[in-house]
């Protein structure tokens, strides 16, 4: 079937490559990623609204797009409701988080996050943590 011509060889590697790069496309479909931030008030790139897609975060000081097993990304606002959005009390981080809610839903509630009372936001898909709002059901997390 093949020549000792080296077909054989160029054949088998061509066969590897192929299947090394579909291993690649969905090993990369299938993995997560959040990004990973934290601002104060006006200072930094982390706040709302956020500005980058997941090339441009590269190039941005102190905002990561990182793999994340769970699937499950975050966003916590600290500070907002008695603090004006300019007070340098408020601060937005995301993240990625170790396990979403028990129902396995989107959504974002108040919660107590660090001892302090935060507004927190979980949602499940590659970079779902840069929206400014996701689909909010006010209540609380315990």
């Amino acid at each position: 079937m093949f020549h000792r011509n080296g077909s054989f060889h160029a054949w088998f590697a061509s066969i590897t490559l192929l299947l090394l790069s579909t291993e690649i496309a969905i090993t990369n479909a299938l993995l997560k990623r959040c990004y990973q931030c934290r601002s104060r008030s006006e200072l930094g790139s982390c706040k709302d609204p956020f500005l980058f897609n997941a090339t441009q975060s590269e190039n941005e000081r102190g905002v990561s797009a990182v793999p994340c097993a769970s699937g499950w990304c975050g966003k916590v606002i600290e500070g907002m409701g008695s603090f004006r959005e300019d007070d340098y009390d408020m601060a937005t981080q995301r993240m990625c988080v170790q396990r979403g809610p028990s129902d396995s839903e989107d959504r974002c509630a108040y919660t107590v996050y660090n001892y302090k009372k935060v507004y927190m936001c979980f949602c499940q898909g590659d970079l779902c943590n840069a929206a400014n709002r996701l689909n909010a059901s006010h209540r609380w997390i315990f």
